[in-house]
């Protein structure tokens, strides 16, 4: 065996073990390490408190007057005291009606912040400027919360070493409203409740989480996925864990076509390969959990891609050598089988339980193909910080119904929202 055979064979396999690793090792490795080392966090229940912390609820909009007053109408219903609660709706740019019916509700406490259009990631920073609750909510705009999410989520904030906490993400689909979770959706949610009892949770969603105001940093200007970059920056600057809350439920329609969700996973795969240089400190051993869990869950998988060429580029010149011919043919063909049926459950509207399997396929290679085209516009700089909203019909987003939750969930159905809007307008540009 020639030294070149013996390098292609050793990226061969290696490439192949970290895939390997990243999607099947490290979630089984998290689980056990969860149950051997996690803690679970006690926490006083919501019915029980009588003394609350006043609360920012901070909702990021650009052109989204199709949803906006059945965000702000959600938001009104929570089950909070309403006298601790500040609702602000910072508009980033919106060239549509989303202040001016924001401002209808100024009688009810909602702040409009109109701002010129400069980014998600500055409208954020200005607005937390204006913020006065001592717990930041942060939410979308086409995202409904459970009742009673937020005092599960504020609860927390008791254990003054609690930085951040995530709640979980429904989503459900447009017309119908049932719960459409995918089992990659299903995965992931379980990643997160382990490495959350490890103390390792990685980010939020930015459809719902919460953070403590006094431990915030501001992110660069330009930040794509400001969802994954506020909590881990703030816990590199200041500490704090970052807790995940499965009870805090909000609700999000999913995205309405595969083009739409495959812009999607390119925008966050720019903003992962963007943020590894303002966070690659959380590698340093110090941070214990979360330093293996940012390299296992996050980095090796942004690139499996790169991972996965090499396997196949790899395995081919091995193919075409005159030694160990037959194996490595073999590995070939099934990493182009793999690709082109892939591609065609992804081109194919396919229904039936036996073709989930090849659903799953190719929705792991859309996502692969996405992290690359995402390191390609995040290496051009081609992709920006201010982002566009999804297309949405106001006659859609009426339509809307959230999804029958099981009644062991303890997870009550939103409360009917007034009908009637008042009338005042405000608005304020600083």
């Amino acid at each position: 065996m020639n030294p070149l055979h013996s390098i292609f064979m050793a990226a061969f396999f290696a490439a192949i073990g970290l895939v390997a690793y990243t999607w099947l090792i490290y979630p089984l490795c998290v689980a056990m390490l969860s149950r051997s080392f996690g803690r679970t966090g006690q926490v006083l229940e919501a019915a029980k408190r009588t003394n609350w912390p006043r609360i920012s609820l901070l909702i990021a909009a650009h052109n989204e007057e199709a949803v906006i007053e059945r965000r702000v109408l959600n938001a009104l219903a929570m089950d909070y005291p309403s006298e601790l609660v500040e609702i602000i709706v910072a508009c980033d740019g919106c060239c549509d009606a989303t202040a001016e019916i924001v401002g209808r509700y100024a009688d009810r406490g909602v702040k409009v912040l109109d701002y010129p259009r400069r980014g998600k990631a500055t409208t954020l920073n200005a607005a937390m400027g204006v913020a006065r609750g001592e717990i930041v909510l942060l939410s979308d705009a086409n995202t409904d919360f459970e009742a009673g999410a937020v005092r599960k989520l504020v609860r927390w904030f008791d254990d003054p070493a609690e930085g951040s906490v995530c709640g979980r993400l429904v989503l459900t689909d447009p017309k119908t409203g049932n719960n459409v979770d995918s089992l990659y959706w299903r995965y992931e949610t379980f990643l997160k409740k382990c490495e959350g009892r490890l103390g390792a949770l990685l980010g939020a969603n930015g459809a719902i989480y919460a953070i403590r105001r006094s431990a915030k940093v501001p992110i660069p200007h330009g930040t794509i996925v400001d969802d994954f970059v506020i909590p881990l920056l703030a816990k590199l600057r200041n500490g704090g864990r970052i807790e995940y809350e499965a009870e805090a439920v909000a609700f999000e329609q999913s995205a309405p076509s595969v083009a739409a969700e495959f812009g999607r996973r390119t925008r966050i795969g720019a903003g992962a390969f963007q943020s590894i240089p303002l966070l690659w400190r959380l590698l340093h051993p110090r941070h214990g959990w979360t330093a293996f869990a940012f390299l296992s869950h996050k980095l090796l998988r942004w690139f499996c891609p790169f991972l996965l060429v090499v396997a196949l580029g790899s395995s081919l010149v091995l193919a075409c050598a005159d030694t160990g011919q037959r194996f490595y043919q073999v590995c070939v063909a099934a990493q182009l089988g793999a690709l082109v049926l892939s591609l065609a459950a992804m081109r194919i509207a396919m229904p039936g339980r036996l073709l989930k399997p090849l659903r799953l396929a190719g929705m792991l290679t859309s996502m692969n193909v996405a992290l690359l085209l995402g390191f390609v516009r995040w290496l051009r700089g081609r992709q920006h910080g201010a982002w566009k909203r999804t297309q949405r019909s106001a006659a859609e987003a009426a339509s809307t119904v959230l999804p029958e939750i099981p009644a062991d969930n303890a997870i009550a159905r939103r409360p009917e929202v007034p009908a009637e809007p008042a009338l005042a307008v405000a608005s304020q540009t600083p």
